[in-house]
């Protein structure tokens, strides 16, 4: 497999109490590192007009990103989350940017086009079933994709070896973060195609069951008026989505 480093932005509900989840409080607390990413006037336009709804500042705070880690960013997309990963780890740092093949064609999100500081992002793509990450990572990341492994698009592939490869991947005390579209509770797998939703209660079993153990979750991204019902993108940016934080034991 050859990673590419690249220089530009990037290549190519509250949960049911019968769940069973402790929530955690949003941080208050945000880095000045984290704030100046974000207020990085460099970024592009398109993204900065999504900040109030994906509230940056927070989640990457609750993720504990700080200068100097290696992240893997799973299944990037456009890279709104590349581009301050990169950013906060900074050139100590490292980003890998990890995305899937497709068993079909689709147009995917562009990456704005515009300044970008970072050369601290290595891209590449591979299959699901053979992902492959960099060994000793901080942080094993991943927003609003988690659910799309479920289906055919990207081979459904077997979500225990997937999440063992994560696990392995990680350094002692590692954590692993999944932000997603919250689906109906109970309902599983049913709408990562339709919807493009997962049940949050789902994603803790396959997490858990390849050895993480779940810290907890921020609702900084908690919407109660989402019915769960309609597909995410006719409520772009604004579904209820969980946030949620595993780490790998330290021993």
């Amino acid at each position: 497999m050859k990673y590419v480093v690249c220089a530009t932005a990037l290549l190519a509900s509250c949960i049911a109490a019968s769940t069973g989840f402790a929530a955690s409080a949003g941080a208050t607390h945000i880095p000045k590192y984290i704030r100046a990413a974000v207020d990085d006037q460099t970024r592009p336009e398109k993204d900065r007009a999504r900040d109030a709804d994906r509230k940056p500042e927070l989640v990457l705070a609750f993720a504990g990103i700080k200068p100097g880690q290696k992240i893997g960013e799973l299944l990037p997309g456009g890279g709104y989350y590349t581009r301050l990963l990169c950013r906060v780890v900074g050139s100590s740092g490292q980003v890998y940017a990890i995305s899937m093949t497709m068993t079909r064609p689709m147009r995917m999100p562009e990456p704005p086009s515009g300044p970008n500081p970072c050369n601290n992002v290595t891209a590449s793509t591979m299959s699901a079933s053979d992902l492959m990450l960099p060994s000793d990572l901080d942080v094993a990341w991943t927003t609003e994709n988690y659910h799309d492994l479920h289906n055919d698009l990207f081979g459904k592939p077997d979500m225990k070896a997937f999440d063992t490869a994560v696990f392995n991947a990680l350094k002692p005390g590692g954590v692993f973060i999944v932000e997603d579209h919250a689906a109906e509770a109970g309902s599983g797998a049913r709408d990562t195609d339709t919807l493009h939703r997962i049940d949050p209660a789902l994603v803790r079993q396959e997490v858990e069951s390849a050895g993480f153990k779940y810290v907890g979750q921020s609702r900084v991204l908690h919407n109660p008026n989402d019915p769960h019902t309609a597909k995410v993108f006719t409520m772009v940016d604004k579904t209820d989505r969980f946030l949620f934080k595993f780490s790998k034991p330290a021993s």
